[in-house]
């Protein structure tokens, strides 16, 4: 499994690449999340029936940061964009750490 550092925490990343992960994803979960999710070659995305508020991060094909949607609720669109190629969707106490134009690094 891949993680990432957030403050001295690592952070367990889940990468989805079937369907089904996909469109399941964090999905009718009621616990609060503690790990990413990772969407390779994913442009957008809706959160209708996600229990939770999350971050959303659009990335470029080097993992850099083009847009992000914090603490966003149920029921939203975030529309594809055209240097999108990767989403990572991780849990709002991440809040406010990534901003738009990092470059988020996964470590095995």
């Amino acid at each position: 499994m891949d993680y990432i550092k957030v403050k001295n925490k690592k952070i367990k990343i889940n990468t989805l690449t079937s369907f089904k992960e996909k469109f399941k994803s964090i999905r009718f979960k009621l616990d609060t999340i503690t790990e990413g999710y990772f969407f390779k070659k994913k442009k957008g995305i809706n959160t209708y029936f996600f229990c939770q508020r999350v971050n959303i991060y659009q990335l470029d094909e080097n993992n850099k940061i083009i847009r992000c949607y914090l603490n966003i609720k149920t029921e939203k669109f975030v529309f594809r964009k055209r240097d999108v190629r990767n989403i990572l969707i991780l849990p709002s106490s991440v809040n406010d750490y990534f901003k738009q134009g990092d470059v988020i690094a996964f470590y095995s």
